[in-house]
């Protein structure tokens, strides 16, 4: 016999998985994890030169990060990057997500992936790509790409178990965000 979900029960299930991305929280609160630039040039107020889309002349990358707290049973990093000012592509990975693999809890550093291809690095995954559209379009991550329009990016950051068979659970372990500035 199937039950039949109320639109508020239904709504709130949708709501539930666009924002863990289908990875079930173990606990509310969440452990929160401490994110930091494994990278100089980024400073979380403006957007290095260069790390824009090709669009607008640029050939940018994820920020290379420092992520720690990270509970143990995490087999998986995804950072799902998002731009602030821009609501269509401002939660939920708007500008795609970008998974690593890890092994063991602690801290784990986090390497630049290149934006604009679906081709990712060993021991990194695209999680999902990017849901720009027309001319902003491309493949996995999509780096900011405001036009100058001053837009202000963030990163959130997810320890995750990310299943491995059809019978096991992605479980949403401790979460963190970082700023990335504005361009």
């Amino acid at each position: 016999m199937y039950k039949l979900l109320s639109l508020a029960a239904a709504a709130a299930l949708l709501t539930a998985c666009q924002t863990t991305g289908g990875y079930q929280p173990v606990s509310d609160p969440l452990p929160k994890l401490t994110v930091t630039f494994a990278d100089a040039a980024w400073n979380g107020a403006m957007v290095p030169a260069g790390q824009h889309c090709k669009k607008f002349g640029g050939n940018g990358a994820t920020p290379a990060l420092t992520v720690s707290g990270i509970p143990a049973g995490a087999n998986a990093i995804i950072v799902e990057l998002n731009d602030a000012t821009y609501q269509p592509l401002s939660y939920d990975g708007g500008h795609g997500k970008i998974g690593f693999w890890i092994t063991g809890g602690g801290q784990a550093t986090l390497r630049a992936v290149p934006g604009g291809t679906k081709a990712m690095p060993a021991g990194v995954f695209l999680e999902a790509k990017n849901r720009a559209t027309g001319g902003w379009a491309s493949e996995g991550y999509l780096p900011p790409c405001s036009g100058g329009n001053g837009n202000m990016y963030f990163a959130d950051v997810k320890a995750v178990y990310k299943a491995k068979s059809d019978g096991e659970a992605s479980k949403l372990l401790a979460q963190g965000r970082i700023d990335l500035g504005k361009y």
